[in-house]
This record gives C-alpha cells, sequence and structure tokens, in this order.
C-alpha cells in the first residue's frame, strides 16, 4: 500500500550520513553487515506501519515523544536519554500527509536529508526545567500550533494519538480544543512487532556484537572482581561497536541472583558462585539485543547449581517448541512448561515478550498467577512470523541461596524459531 501521494510520491531518498560534508568513505571504520542493510527503504518500511495503523484505526494523526518512538518513526535520535525527561524533541506524523519533526534547538544540521522529514521545526519546549512558572502559557503555545498542524494536514478528523506527554500539555489541549485523544503505544507497539529483512539483519548485527562482550566477560570472570568490573566488559564491547545504552544493568553473583532483577554492585565475586546477567543492550543501529546466560566461577557447577540450571534449560527449550506463526499466546500459555512450585513466586515477569529497539509488545505472562491471568492479562493476540521474541526462564527457589536466569532471542519463521543467540544456553 502506497501512503504516500502528490508530495510525498516522489519522496528522495536521503544521502547517507556523511555525504554533504564531503567526508571521505576511508574515514569511517563499517559497521558489522553495514553493506547488506538498505537503510532507506527500512526508513520508509517504518514510516509506513506507522502510517497503516494510523489509518485502520481512523486516527488522524499522531505525535510522538518517545525517543524510541522517533527513532522507530525517522530513524533519527539526538541526546536519546536526556530527551526522555526533557518534553524537547517530538515528531507529528498525519496519516496522510508530511512528517514534520519538531527539533531541540540549533539541531537541524543532525536530520537534514533524512528521507522520513518533510520538514524540520524548532520544538516548542514548556517543561519546568526549562520554563519554571511559565509551563503552562508554554504549553498552550504548543496546544494552539498542534491545532494548526491539525487543520492544514487532518482535516476533519479530531481523532489525535500521542505516545507520553505531561498533565500540562494534556490540559492545553483537552481545555481548548475538541480533539479526542487516543494512546500511540498500541499502534506504534503493533507497527514495530513485524520486521523487515532490513531490520532483522540490525538485530543480528546487534546480537553478534553483544556475543563478543558475553564471551569476555565468560573468559574474565574470576573471583575477586567485583560484579561492575566483569559488567564493564559487555559496555565497552556495546559502545565500541555503535551500540548506545542499556535498559538494565542486570548482573548478580552468588545470594544477589536469588532473587532476581538486581543490578551489578560492588560486591567481590566469590569463588565458585553463580553470576547471571541479561544484556538488555541497545546495540548497533539502534536495536535491542536481550538475551541471558548463567555462569559460575571457576566454571563448574556443583550439584545444587547444575539442578537449577538444567531446570531453566529444560524450560526454554520447551517453550521455544511450543512458538511458529499462527500459535495464540493463550494457546502458548496453556501449554508452557510449568514452573516447579517451590519456584514460582520468584518467576521472571513474563514467559515471552518482544524485542525490536527495545523490550516490545507482545507480553506473555503466566495464566496461572493472579497477576497476569486470563482475566488481567491480554492473552488474546497470536504469533506472526518477523516477529522478533525472547523465551525468558529464572529458577531460583523461594528462599534458595542462588538462582539461574536463561533467555534466548528468536526470529519467527515461517516453520517456527530462527534462534539468533549463537552462545550455548549451557555454556557455564
Amino acid at each position: 500500500m502506497n501512503l504516500f501521494k502528490n508530495k510525498d510520491s516522489s519522496r528522495k531518498i536521503g544521502p547517507k550520513l556523511g555525504e554533504n560534508y564531503k567526508i571521505l568513505k576511508n574515514e569511517f571504520k563499517p559497521r558489522l553487515y553495514e553493506d547488506q542493510i538498505n537503510f532507506d527503504r527500512m526508513r520508509m518500511y517504518r514510516l509506513n506501519r506507522i502510517k497503516e495503523q494510523l489509518l485502520q484505526n481512523d486516527i488522524g494523526a499522531c505525535i510522538l515523544f518517545d525517543p524510541i518512538n522517533i527513532r522507530y518513526a525517522t530513524d533519527t535520535r539526538n541526546m536519546s536519554m536526556y530527551t526522555m525527561h526533557i518534553i524537547s524533541r517530538y515528531v507529528f506524523i498525519p496519516a496522510q500527509g508530511p512528517v514534520i519533526l519538531f527539533e531541540y534547538p540549533k539541531s537541524e544540521h543532525l536530520v537534514q536529508d533524512v528521507c522520513t522529514i518533510d520538514e524540520i521545526r524548532n520544538c516548542i519546549i514548556w517543561d519546568f526545567f526549562s520554563n519554571g512558572k511559565n509551563v503552562y502559557s508554554k504549553a498552550l503555545k504548543w496546544a494552539a500550533s498542534i491545532d494548526d498542524l491539525m487543520k492544514n494536514y487532518v482535516s476533519e478528523n479530531k481523532n489525535l494519538a500521542i505516545d507520553v506527554l505531561d498533565p500540562a500539555g494534556i490540559s492545553a489541549l483537552k481545555d481548548n480544543y475538541k480533539y479526542k485523544l487516543y494512546n500511540a503505544q498500541e499502534y506504534l507497539e503493533t507497527a514495530r512487532s513485524i520486521k523487515c529483512e532490513d531490520e532483522l539483519i540490525c538485530i543480528e548485527a546487534s546480537v553478534r556484537n553483544a556475543e563478543r562482550g558475553i564471551m569476555q566477560m565468560h573468559e574474565k570472570l574470576d573471583a575477586n572482581m567485583t560484579e561492575e568490573e566483569l559488567w564493564s566488559y559487555l559496555h565497552k564491547a556495546n559502545i565500541e561497536t555503535g551500540g548506545e545504552w542499556f535498559d538494565t544493568r542486570l548482573l548478580s553473583s552468588g545470594p544477589r541472583t536469588n532473587p532476581w532483577l538486581q543490578e551489578c554492585s560492588n560486591r567481590i565475586i566469590q569463588k565458585n558462585e553463580l553470576v547471571a546477567f541479561d544484556t538488555d543492550m541497545i546495540g548497533t543501529y539502534g536495536y535491542c539485543t536481550d538475551v541471558s546466560r548463567t555462569f559460575v566461577e571457576g566454571h563448574k557447577l556443583n550439584d545444587d547449581q547444575k539442578k537449577l540450571h538444567e531446570l531453566a534449560y529444560e524450560n526454554i527449550m520447551h517453550n521455544e517448541q511450543l512458538i511458529k506463526p499462527g500459535v495464540s499466546f493463550k494457546e502458548f500459555a496453556e501449554n508452557a512448561w510449568r514452573l516447579p512450585e517451590n519456584c514460582f513466586d520468584n518467576h521472571y515477569p513474563c514467559q515471552v515478550h518482544g524485542v525490536g529497539l527495545c523490550d516490545e509488545w507482545p507480553f506473555v505472562g503466566y495464566p496461572e498467577n493472579n497477576y497476569t491471568d486470563y482475566t488481567q492479562a491480554d492473552f488474546s493476540g497470536v504469533f506472526e512470523e518477523n516477529m522478533t521474541i525472547c523465551v525468558e526462564s529464572y529458577i531460583g527457589e523461594v528462599g534458595g541461596r542462588e538462582g539461574v536466569k536463561l533467555e534466548n532471542q528468536y526470529i519467527v519463521k515461517k516453520n517456527g524459531l530462527k534462534l539468533l543467540s549463537t552462545i550455548p544456553l549451557n555454556l557455564i
């Protein structure tokens, strides 16, 4: 479906970064698989996915503030962590019409010639950090500018979707204009869930680079080093291959592996202790690598550690066999591996989740848990071809000393799963 008409139909595919600055090719070290990726084709695929969602749901336009959503829609970024908490960058995307990026002041040069963007304007910033007591008056100015955009590019459709917005912005819109506001996150998560071939290559590059860091961690693991020192090998591998940040720093040792979800600390790793970690790494090309392994200092499990590791391994192996296109989340959850009763209250929050630019929809929980049973969680979706997903396992007895965390990353293919994680689950 071609969503671009009139001016948009002749949209020029922009140059690669650096072409306008006459930078010699040999001044840049190519990133992994760079020559296999058609970046502009990927950019237009992602933008089209969003516009298709807007049309299908009768949404006139969306406004995106979340830097990950902006990255997906436009393939541009600027101070991503900063703009997660300071409202200083957003993009206006009508269902049919030009894409307008409102950029942080003095930053227009960062996003010139990107094929997804028709116009760049200075953003209107109304957060307290920048405006003090003038927050609401600036928010009113922003709301008026959005009203102008809707009148010019959306016609009579009053349905507007926004992903993240503070109370001042919401009030400015709702108090002065008659737009019906929708949560854009639903449409963005749905769009992001199905990857094109170029995205899949980006993801594989991120995984390969992450595995360099994982193997360095395996080689360097030794008693008397801290958890943070061990984690630094993964961080270095990410940064030096074009990666960006980590959603978490989940690495723990010994008794800190149970219960799970403890981030790395200055604790000194002791002899023969388990060391468990989850990468949660926003890596090469902005795509996430989300795999988990559990090693042991000295690389030899004792009997108790071996039992935990074998259960987690069995958990992953069983569940991965259940997933193929057309299988519903409910069907999967009903047939999934059952955790030992003495481990259930320590279970990981989900069994399967999507992954792309970060952890993404879907989120498939445990039906027998009152927190995520069929009445409270959404099990209505189905696995689809070219989803990228992670299968999770955490095994740790309630009150036990240690726990094991394992996780693999996959592509959902026509006949089942393609494993992206090449480091064996049983590497210790």
